[in-house]
This record gives C-alpha cells, sequence and structure tokens, in this order.
C-alpha cells in the first residue's frame, strides 16, 4: 500500500511523534512510505503546493502525525488543511488516520478535528492512536503501535471506517445591527478584544462593533492579523527557563502588556474548518512562552463566533475547556446564527457582572483533569519548567498526595461497616444519618456559614 506520512510537528525529522511512525515502517516493511514535512516546510508550501499536492495524489492511505499543542494540531498543520481544502485535489475515497503524542491533554478534541476536516473532503477515516510520548520506549507501547497499524491495514482491507456524518448545513448569519445608543462607559476596568477579522468581514466586524457600543466599559481591539508573527510555536521549549520566544518578534511582550494586562478577554473569530482558523491558532500556539501558567486565571473570557456553532461540538468543547483550565469564568459565547444581537447583549451584561462581583465558578471536570494532567508533568519536569513548577507551588495546584488521614481512617470503618452483614444490620439508617450530619451543620447555620 502507499502510505503518504504528513509529518504536521514543526520539528520535521525531530519530531518525537514521528518515531513512531518510523518504528511501524521498520514493523511493517512491505508498504511504500512517503514523508511530507508539511509543519517544518509550511511556508515553501504556501508559496508552491505542487509537490504536497503530487504526494497526496500518490498516496492511498494518508496518515497524519504530530503532537498536540493547545486542544487541537499545530498551527502549521491548520494551515496545510487549509491549503488542502483550498485546492482543486479531490481526496475522496482515499484512507486517513492520525498519529499523536501528547500527555492526554485534550488529545481528543485534536484528534476529533482532524477527522472532521478529513471526512469534509470524502475520505475514509480510521480511528488513530494516541500515544504518550514516551509510550515508544516501553515493550507495551510498541505492542500498542504495531496493533493500532495492524487494525489500520486490516481496516483499509476490510474497508472498514468511520462513518462519515452528513455535510453540515451552509452558515446562515443573521445580520448585527449598532444599537440606537452606546452604552456609558465606566471607569476602572479594561476589555480587550482579539481578532483576526479581515477589512472585509463586516459581519465580524459588525459583532465587535456592537458588543463595544454595549458594554458598559471601553473596548480596546487587537487584531492578530496585523501583528507581525514570525511563524507558529516550534516546540523547542526555549522559552521554559526564561518565558523569551526564539522568535524576534516580540509577540512575548506583546502578549503579556497589551491582552494579558486586560481585566478581561473577548476572542472573536469566523469559524473555519472546524475551527478559528491557522492564524488564530497560530497565536494560541505562541502563547507557549508562558509554560503551563494559568497567568490570566480569575478573569472573565467571552466569545463572539461568527458561523453555525451550533454544528461544531467539537468547537465548542475546546471553547468551554480553554476557560475552564485556565480558570476564566466563560461569560458566554455569542454567535450570529440567531437573533445575534440580544446574544451580544447577553454576553456584554454578563461579561459586565463578572467583572463587577470578580464572579469566578468552581471548575468542572474539563478544568479539573485537565489540570491534574498538567499537576503530574510539571512536578515531573520541575528541573526544567522552573517558572512554571514555581506557579503552580504558588497556587497549591500540587495537591497530592491525598494526606487526609481523618478522611481516610473514616473510609475505612465505613467500608468494614459495609462488608460486615450483621454490622450493616444493626447500622441500619444510621449510616445515612451519619453522612448527612455534617451537611445538615451547614444547613442549621444558614446562610451565616
Amino acid at each position: 500500500m502507499r502510505i503518504l506520512v504528513v509529518n504536521g510537528s514543526p520539528k520535521g525529522e525531530a519530531s518525537i511523534t514521528l518515531q513512531t511512525v518510523l518504528y511501524l515502517q521498520k514493523r511493517y516493511p512491505k508498504h511504500q512510505y512517503r514523508f511530507l514535512h508539511a509543519g517544518q516546510r509550511i511556508r515553501a508550501l504556501e508559496k508552491d503546493f505542487a509537490p504536497a499536492g503530487e504526494a497526496l495524489a500518490w498516496a492511498e492511505l494518508i496518515l497524519f502525525s504530530y503532537p498536540v499543542y493547545t486542544f487541537l494540531a499545530p498551527s502549521q498543520l491548520h494551515r496545510f488543511l487549509e491549503l488542502v481544502r483550498q485546492s482543486d485535489i479531490d481526496l475522496s475515497g482515499k484512507y486517513a488516520t492520525q498519529i499523536t503524542t501528547s500527555k492526554h491533554f485534550y488529545d481528543v478534541t485534536a484528534h476529533r478535528y482532524i477527522q472532521e476536516n478529513c471526512q469534509d473532503m470524502g475520505m475514509k477515516f480510521i480511528r488513530g492512536l494516541s500515544a504518550d510520548m514516551e509510550d515508544l520506549l516501553k515493550p507495551a507501547g510498541q505492542r500498542d503501535a504495531a496493533a493500532f497499524f495492524h487494525y489500520v491495514l486490516w481496516s483499509v482491507k476490510k474497508d472498514s471506517y468511520e462513518p462519515i456524518p452528513a455535510p453540515l448545513a451552509p452558515s446562515v448569519r443573521v445580520p448585527v445591527h449598532m444599537p440606537g445608543e452606546e452604552t456609558a462607559k465606566r471607569e476602572g476596568r479594561q476589555v480587550v478584544v482579539v481578532t483576526d477579522a479581515a477589512a472585509e468581514d463586516a459581519q465580524l466586524q459588525g459583532m465587535i462593533g456592537r458588543f463595544a457600543a454595549v458594554l458598559p466599559y471601553a473596548v480596546r481591539v487587537v487584531n492578530i492579523r496585523e501583528y507581525p508573527l514570525q511563524g507558529g510555536c516550534l516546540g523547542c521549549f526555549r522559552c521554559a527557563a526564561t518565558g523569551k520566544c526564539i522568535y524576534k518578534d516580540g509577540f512575548d511582550d506583546f502578549l503579556r502588556n497589551e491582552i494579558q494586562s486586560a481585566d478581561a478577554v473577548v476572542y472573536a473569530f469566523s469559524i473555519r474548518d472546524h475551527s478559528m482558523g491557522s492564524r488564530f491558532k497560530m497565536y494560541d500556539d505562541r502563547q507557549f512562552c508562558n509554560g503551563h501558567r494559568t497567568v490570566t486565571m480569575g478573569s472573565p473570557v467571552g466569545y463572539l463566533v461568527s458561523g453555525n456553532l451550533s454544528r461544531e461540538e467539537n468547537l465548542k468543547t475546546v471553547i468551554e475547556a480553554r476557560s475552564q483550565v485556565g480558570g476564566n469564568f466563560l461569560a458566554g459565547v455569542a454567535t450570529d446564527e440567531q437573533d445575534a444581537d440580544a446574544a451580544i447583549d447577553r454576553m456584554a451584561d454578563s461579561l459586565a457582572y463578572a467583572l463587577e462581583r470578580r464572579h469566578v465558578q468552581p471548575q468542572n471536570f474539563y478544568g479539573v483533569g485537565g489540570m491534574k494532567i498538567f499537576r503530574d508533568l510539571i512536578f515531573l519536569m520541575q528541573g526544567m519548567m522552573r517558572a512554571d513548577h514555581r506557579f503552580f507551588k504558588a497556587h497549591g495546584q500540587y495537591d497530592f498526595p491525598q494526606k487526609n488521614p481523618g478522611t481516610i481512617f473514616k473510609m475505612y470503618l465505613v467500608g468494614a461497616l459495609m462488608n460486615t452483614p450483621a454490622l450493616q444490620k444493626k447500622a441500619g439508617a444510621k449510616m445515612t444519618e451519619g453522612m448527612l450530619a455534617p451537611y445538615r451543620k451547614v444547613l442549621e447555620k444558614g446562610g451565616n456559614g
């Protein structure tokens, strides 16, 4: 079989993810392999896509190989998919799958993003392999990789693949109107809107304009389309110790001084290829100059999204998870699908409330689970990620081991009770009463606790 490996890592042949592919190439040498280092060569492919087009046409199976960056694929791979979809090459009927490495931090949303784009182009998608960065170094990881590839080959032979969903309905944008008069502005809060809106995108510009008019605080708009970003994150970890990016475009200082200094941030974009687009993804990835530090925790965020967000479950997950992991209150996501004016006004009201009350909601599974992954990662890598380690210690994010001897002892008693029929029968309803007792004390205090 002719297999094209699309390497989305900006590191090219030095990619850790690619080593799993090379291992499989040795295990299954009867197939023909070609490698397209799309992540590393994205600038060249923007100028001349013909070599990539020829390789894609040659392939029977396209294997995407990439590290997970910020909930999704690296911005370079986003851009590659944009170029593929803009080209006239027909990939329908070809098989596709993927291999990623990460610490399993939202690898599921990254995989879904690639799958959705492949299926849009009529490709027969086979579920991919999500590996830990160190899995290939262990016998179990090697077995998992081989078993995955054997399954892929079997799936191709049997013509078995993930069901292709019905195409998304065309995006219907409800017109946005400016309010009759602008809301009076209050002092003391900074709100910034980060967008990649093009000058010709009147709809998104209108959404931003209405939000700025109805919010009771002054709004500053930062258009990242105008910022001279030299490229996407290279995953080089040069910033791990100093916080300074290897690029000399000044983005790290721009991010901290112009955006993260605000009291609230609103992101405004039009949906492109099931995401926010490659430019926004480049902006997201480059925020790694802050490492894994949730430096804006406690501040509210909002979204202005133009497009059919109601049909984009994966993108909605990314939006909520970003806020949850960051410790931010999600004030709302205003879209232009239905009554855009009312949606924008509601989000503005919610954001103002959060600013004035310093309102932050407790984290749900997205935030708690995501931060536990980073907690373990930073603790192990504290020697290199020193700034992250100091931040996690200062904010109490090292909540392990669970040293709570009182609770542990009580659970042993409860366990003994539950596993001894005679004691269980004797205790009867008293066990439930004992569990409820501390909660009833809280209720007795009423609102004075």
